[in-house]
This record gives C-alpha cells, structure tokens and sequence, in this order.
C-alpha cells in the first residue's frame, strides 16, 4: 500500500511551478529527457498536480516526444523561451486561477530568462532540490535582515536632511547671526532657490536645487528668513558697512559667495516677474533696494532688473511705483556710468506709453512719474543733456511737418496728450536745472516750439490745449526768470470769440479743461463753455500778472492789458463775464500805482541791472496788493476745484431726514461672549416674521423699512482695519 500524503493547495500550486521551472531549465540547457506514455501516471506526477485538467494537458503536450540530443545550445534556448511563453498563454486560458497564484507568488516563473553563465554550469538533482528549498522559504524572508533595516534608515536621513522643515529654518535664523563662514549663507540662497522652484516651472539651464520645500508654513518661513537676515548676513561676512560705498567685488571674501549670490538676484527677478500681489511686490522691492548695493558685481543681472523695476515704475500700484521708483535711483547712483543712459530712454519711452490718455484718476500718476523721471534726469545734466535736446528736436520736427503739410494725421501727431505732456515734462526739467549753464540753451527753443503748438489751430475748438500750453509757459517763465509773452494768446481769446451770442444746450454739468484739449461741437453750444473761458483767463491773468507784479516794467506791461480788457468790456453783454474782467483790471491799477510809488523813492539808472534786480527782489519779498490777492484767490480755487472733482458737493446734503427706529429692532449690547453670525433657527425666525408681516399689509413695509435703515451709534458701529505689512 502506498500511502499519498495529503497537500493543502498552496503546496501543490508551489510543487507544479517548481517542476515546472526545472523542466524548463532542463530543456533549455540540453539535457536528454524521456516523457512517459500518456496512460502511466506516477505519484510524483500526482502529487505535482493540482488541477486534472492542467495534468491531462501537460501529459498531452509532451506525450509523444523524442529523446533528442542538443545540438546548438543557443538555439534552443531561444526555442525554449518562446516556448516558455506560449505554455504560459495556454495556461492563463486553461487555469487562471492558478496562473493568478504565479503571479502573486513566483513572478520569476513568468519572466523567466536563461542566462549565459547559467547554461554553462552543470546541474544535478541535488542542486534542483535545493532551489526548491529555497523557493519554499520565499514566505518566509518577508521579515527584513539587519542589512535592510540600515538601508531605509539611511534613505530617511538622506531625505530629512533635504527636506527643509521648520525647526531647521530656527536653527539657521540662530546661526545666521554666529557663523562667521558662508555655510549658512549659502544654505539659505539654496532653500530660497528651492522655494522658488516649488511654484514655477524648472527650466533646463537652471540649476536644482539641492533642499525641498514642502507645505505653505515651510515656504512662507523661508521667504520671510531669506528678507529678514540675509541681507544683514552678507554685509556681516564681507565687512561693509551700509554707509560705505565700496563695491563688493573689492572685499576678499566675495569670491566664496559670488555664484550663489547672483542666483539669489535672479531668483527675486523670476518673483518680481511672476508675482502680481502688492504687499508681496512691496516687501521683495524693500528687500531689493537693501540688496541694490551688491548688484554693482552683477551688470547683465542689472540691466534685467532695472527693465522690471521701470514695468514696475509704469504700470503698478501706487506704493509699488514709489518703491520701483527709490530702488532705481539707488542702482543708478551706484553704478551711473554703465547704466544711466539705458535707465533714462526706458523710462521716457514708459512715461510717454503712459500719458497717452489722461483722467482725473490717472493725472496723480503722470504727475508723479514726471517728478521722478525730472529727478534721473537731474543727476547728471552733462549726460542728460544729449538725450533732451535729441527729444526737444524730434518735437520741433513733428510741429514743423504739420505746419508745412497741413494734413488732419501731421496735425493729431501735435495735438495730443503724448505732445502736451512731453512739453511739460521737459518744462519742468529745464525749470529745475536752470543754474545749469547746458541746460540754458535749451529753454528757448522749447518756448518756440509751444508758441508754434498754440498758432497751429488757433480756433475755439482747441482753447482747452491754449491754456495748456499757457499754463506750461507760465510755470516756466515763473520758475526761470525769463520774460515769456504769454498775455496776447489770452487777450485773443477775449477780442476773437463772441461771448454774446446765445447758447443752445444748458451743461448739465460743469465743463473741466484739466483733462480736456479739444472740445466737441456739441459742447461748444453750451452756456459751460463760455463760462469756464471767462474762469480759466481770469485765473491766468491773475496768476501771470502776478508773477510779474514786483518788476520794474509792470505799469508798462498792466496798460496794454488794460486797453484790450476794456475793448472786450465795450462789446460783451454778459454781467457776469464782464464783472470779473474789472476786477482784474482794479487789481492792475493797484498794483501799477503801487510801483510807480516805489519806484519815484529811488533813482534807478536803467543801464545798471545788478541794481534793478535788487530792487524787484525787495518788493518781491516784501509783496505787491495783485500777489497777495492772487493768493487768498488761489487757496479758495483749490479747495472748490478739490470738492468738484471729488463730487463732494453731492455728498454734502445736510438736510438729511431722521429715521426712527422700533425698539424690537435696536440690538442691545450682550455682556460676554457675542455670536458673528447668527444660527439657523435665528434665520428661520426672521423669514417667519417677515411672512406673517405680508398678510399685516403696511406694518410688514414699516418693518421692512426700519430693519434696513436703522442707525447705528459711532459706539456700536465695526471698525475694520486694514492689515498692514511690517516695515522691514
């Protein structure tokens, strides 16, 4: 009797893969093999097979096979191997339950592949019985040795030590103030690179970054670590003082940081151009014009950083372009010679892109970007003088083609916000820098080409860019000294256009020419536009006249002011326009007896000018009665003009009507703890009032009404404040 030992069939399935590995080795490495007839079954053969089916095939496959002899090794191996994967296919068929547990169990059996060396070496029954040893302790190695418990402890050092974490960030923000060395310097650069990286796209000629950054806690501590302290580090480590103004490729120590230093610039480049939120543009600006000393070491880091700086300038928030504004000036001053020139033409070609519309919101910033672009302009007039006169000319040239062609295009090339305001802004330069000896030559071409801008199209149409122009003049003649003839082009404007006739249209609202250089024919009919004429020469008389009210020549100048005025009083109908034009005409009469007064208590030789110019700069500084009303007029014409633009006569309805207020609707102050938002219940509460409101008729609109227009004590009222961000 033969006893057959019972097998689970986890045993089974392993028995039939390892014979079925071995038989494939044996095959492949040419070894003689005899299969038994298909009607004899031995117990091995029994015990190895799980499945009757699976065995009936295998026997069927193999059934009428001869002995045979290897002939080439490799070939068969090749055989053998497709061989291999066609039995598996049929067995994936026949038996997926089983092919399932090969590939769990034994993926080596389906992937098998014999090498070279393994074809060579001999094998006996011993060595096969030993690999099914082994096969069967497979199970059992799932608990690691000693060699795999240090392997994954070595990759979580490697990847704690890269990875940045917030305990780290504490003890570099402690060594950064002790090391004297550049090893934390460095590691610093390294996280902000890292950080930098987390939020944009690596690109293939940047270099990656050794630390990671993970979680927006991490990120936020780097960032704010990196502008904080780094800059303080750096001047620790090479000895500069934030008064010197040595350069700091000068200092010994600068090579050891020179790499990392300028992938540092380059980075805050790469958040100034991604980054569109104006607390973090003003906190990295603040940083950068700390750092602005160090950029000397770097010119091509330089220039594409003042390229941004002046985007910056042109295009962003208010304190964002003061910010662009004083890092610019401060990298201009350190490093003047190689890149002021690039500076100046980038920022007059922004300023003129600009100013090509104006509004009453957006004449602050031309205002201030004119200020600012005077003051680069200002550092060296040497240099700059170059770049104004070739601007000055190519203004000269526009003026001078629509002269000559006198075509609608040449014309709108000159009567333009862009031209106007290219005017004023190389008025107010030559205005600051007259002292200057180069700048001098440069303002008398300048009144040509704004006497030839107001003769060009002298018609009612353009008057509001007459008094443009002649506001320029004035500002200039005020500032410099010179005499500029301003009065004929404002007492045209008073003999040529006909106050008396009748208007068509009432303006519904106030004309402004402060935004305005030409009118529309609609707008000319209306009774605004005269009326703001008569405003804005008399404010322009007053204002010329009274700058040059303390000279010697005034009672000369004030009577031909005098005769035109009067012949414009002689025609005029309106009281209103002509009450105003004898005021001004009062006012000169006083001022002229005035100096004719001071003028007989001392005897002046009119060839002598050092004592003329003493004389006006007396009664200048002891002031004339047309300066001193001109000053009490102005302060009341700022304020008026202030509420008009800012609408706030509208606003000022004092007459406003009380509400009264139910008591069930006053909301007591709770001592302790108050809910912010209300539940759900309380809001169910509320919509169940207002339902049974509706069938009340008028009591539900009453109560409707004094919800929505209760009044709230200053006491109980929210306040709301604006987070601000920290100087740094």
């Amino acid at each position: 009797m033969i006893r057959i030992k019972k097998r689970n069939s986890t045993e089974k399935k392993l028995l039939k893969s390892n014979k079925m590995k071995s038989k494939i080795v044996k095959k492949a490495r040419g070894i003689k093999k005899t299969v038994k007839p298909c009607g004899i079954l031995s117990i091995d053969t029994v015990e190895g097979c799980s499945n009757e089916k699976f065995a009936d095939q295998e026997i069927n496959e193999d059934n009428y096979e001869m002995e045979e002899q290897v002939s080439d090794p490799d070939m068969e191996v090749e055989y053998e191997a497709e061989k291999h994967k066609r039995d598996l296919l049929k067995l994936q068929k026949s038996d997926p339950e089983f092919y399932k547990f090969l590939q769990e169990n034994d993926k080596k059996l389906l992937d098998f592949n014999v090498s070279d060396e393994e074809a060579d070496e001999p094998i006996d029954d011993e060595k096969n019985e030993k690999s099914d040893i082994i096969h069967k302790l497979e199970e059992n190695l799932e608990v690691a040795s000693d060699e795999s418990d240090f392997e994954p402890d070595e990759d979580k050092q490697e990847k704690d030590s890269r990875v940045i974490t917030l305990k780290l960030l504490k003890i570099w923000q402690s060594e950064v103030h002790t090391d004297k060395s550049n090893k934390t310097i460095t590691a610093l650069i390294q996280a902000f690179h890292a950080a930098l990286l987390r939020i944009t796209s690596q690109e293939k000629d940047e270099e990656p970054s050794y630390f990671k950054v993970e979680g927006p806690a991490v990120f936020n501590g780097v960032i704010q670590l990196c502008v904080l302290e780094l800059g303080p580090a750096i001047r620790r480590f090479l000895g500069i003082r934030l008064e010197s103004k040595q350069p700091a490729h000068k200092c010994k120590k600068f090579i050891k940081i020179k790499r990392v230093l300028k992938t540092y610039f380059l980075d805050i480049l790469k958040l100034l151009l991604g980054v569109t939120s104006s607390n973090i543009q003003t906190v990295l600006l603040k940083h950068l014009h700390y750092m602005s000393a160090l950029l000397s070491s770097y010119p091509n880091v330089t220039k594409q950083l003042i390229k941004q700086l002046i985007h910056l300038w042109g295009t962003a928030d208010d304190t964002v372009r003061v910010l662009a504004f004083f890092c610019i000036l401060r990298i201009t001053n350190s490093q003047q010679v190689t890149v002021l020139d690039t500076v100046l033409k980038s920022m007059y070609m922004t300023y003129v892109k600009n100013c090509k519309f104006v509004s009453f919101k957006g004449l602050p910033v031309i205002n201030f970007m004119k200020r600012s672009l005077v003051e680069m302009y200002a550092l060296d007039t040497n240099f700059s003088y170059q770049h104004v006169f070739l601007y000055i000319r190519q203004l000269a040239i526009h003026l001078r083609n629509a002269i000559t062609v006198n075509k609608i295009e040449n014309i709108q090339s000159v009567y333009n916000w862009q031209f106007i305001n290219s005017l004023k802004l190389w008025a107010n330069l030559l205005s600051v820098t007259y002292n200057k000896k180069t700048m001098q030559s440069l303002v008398y071409p300048l009144v040509q080409i704004c006497l030839g801008t107001i003769k060009l199209v002298p018609t009612p149409q353009y008057y509001p860019l007459r008094f443009q122009v002649t506001q320029i003049l004035m500002d200039l003649g005020k500032e410099t000294g010179i005499f500029i003839p301003v009065l004929p082009f404002l007492l045209e404007v008073l003999t040529s256009y006909d106050f008396n006739k009748k208007h068509q249209k009432v303006s519904m609202k106030p004309l402004h020419f402060t935004c305005l250089l030409r009118v529309s024919k609609s707008q000319l009919q209306e009774n605004g536009f005269k009326d703001m004429i008569i405003d804005v020469i008399y404010g322009q008389l007053l204002e010329y006249l009274s700058s040059q009210s303390h000279t010697l020549g005034f009672p000369d100048l004030g009577l031909i002011c005098i005769i035109q005025i009067k012949q414009f009083l002689k025609t005029c109908k309106n009281s209103n326009y002509t009450r105003k034009m004898k005021q001004v005409i009062e006012k000169i009469e006083q001022n002229s007896q005035f100096i004719e007064n001071e003028r007989a208590k001392l005897t002046i030789n009119i060839t002598d000018f050092k004592q003329i110019e003493g004389f006006e700069t007396q009664i200048k500084n002891k002031g004339t009665p047309l300066s001193v009303y001109f000053e009490s007029w102005n302060k009341l014409k700022t304020i008026k003009r202030n509420k008009q633009l800012t609408d706030n006569e509208g606003l000022a309805d004092y007459n406003l009507p009380t509400i009264k207020t139910v008591k069930n609707n006053v909301v007591k102050k709770k001592e302790g703890q108050v809910d912010l938002f209300p539940s759900d219940s309380e809001d169910d509460e509320d919509v169940g009032k207002r339902k049974r409101g509706k069938r009340g008729g008028k009591k539900f609109v009453k109560n409707i009404s004094n919800e929505n227009n209760t009044i709230i004590d200053k006491d109980k009222q929210d306040i709301v404040e604006d987070i601000q961000m920290d100087e740094w």
